[in-house]
């Protein structure tokens, strides 16, 4: 957990609740803050099998999956090249649009090149490989694109550029390639930012979402098919917008999805009659299949 993204904050809390979680069940847990000693820790600590709760950065883009791989410890989620589409939201999108699943419109942009955007305002500016909603800005009008793309550049490479689809956020929890259930995320912000993800009270969460259950049933179909397109394990928390005419769109897979007091996958597992305990075991126990 930690590590040195823009969302260690997070990734401590989501790493303290799972090793309480574990240690409650009677594992023998270790909390590990996964800096730039990582290799040495885990060889000291004689680690047998790695919980990652590790949220951007090299924790979640296939790279500690890899440094895992070499030393031959079991991870849980997915492993490094899945990670590592699921982290670049242009590699993503374009496995996505390879395999049918819909994606919005969208462009690429990186410093000193120019970008070709070839639909309308309003655009949703994000980094290309960040989570969290860090970096993300929206854009009603050009004059804003600017700043908004100095800003999501300054924690990626490359900004993706999309097309904001106005609708019923939804995401729908996957676990061992079966869908866990959804649920539609309603922000007091304009969209689902960093502050309305993780400030109590921000977000009101519909659960299940309200939407017809053949909508549902398609939105969440869409959720598994993004999964297995990029050949996630594991659980995963995909991040869907439904329009008012029924369209359904996948905006990102998060393969080490948040499991902190105000995360949606532990919310949507509750609702499957999965408690917190049971779900953090439940991810163990998916880490030893082959």
């Amino acid at each position: 957990m930690g590590g040195t993204s823009a969302e260690r904050e997070v990734s401590l809390r989501t790493g303290a609740a799972i090793l309480n979680a574990l240690k409650n069940l009677g594992y023998n847990a270790l909390g590990i803050d996964a800096d730039r000693d990582i290799a040495e820790k885990l060889k000291k600590e004689k680690i047998e099998l790695a919980f990652i709760a590790l949220h951007g950065g090299t924790g979640e883009d296939g790279s500690i999956q890899g440094l895992l791989e070499v030393l031959g410890i079991p991870f849980t989620g997915s492993g490094v090249l899945a990670s590592a589409l699921s982290m670049d939201k242009e590699a993503s999108k374009k496995m996505f649009v390879c395999r049918g699943v819909p994606v919005p419109e969208f462009a690429i942009a990186a410093k000193g090149k120019k970008t070709e955007i070839g639909f309308p305002l309003p655009w949703a500016v994000k980094p290309a490989t960040e989570g969290s909603s860090v970096g993300v800005t929206m854009v009603n009008q050009e004059s804003q694109f600017g700043p908004a793309l100095e800003q999501a550049l300054r924690y990626s490479k490359k900004a993706i550029i999309e097309r904001r689809i106005f609708g019923k956020e939804i995401q729908v929890g996957i676990l061992g390639d079966r869908i866990l259930g959804s649920v539609e995320v309603r922000p007091s912000t304009d969209f689902y930012s960093y502050e309305a993800k993780y400030t109590a009270g921000k977000t009101e969460y519909i659960l299940p979402p309200e939407v017809d259950k053949g909508l549902l049933n398609m939105v969440e179909e869409n959720g598994l098919k993004a999964h297995r397109a990029l050949g996630c394990k594991g659980a995963t928390r995909v991040d869907l917008i439904l329009d008012k005419d029924g369209r359904s769109y996948v905006l990102e897979v998060n393969t080490i999805p948040g499991m902190t007091e105000t995360s949606l996958l532990p919310k949507i597992a509750a609702l499957a009659g999965l408690g917190f305990p049971a779900l953090v075991e439940e991810i163990l126990r998916e880490a030893l299949k082959e």
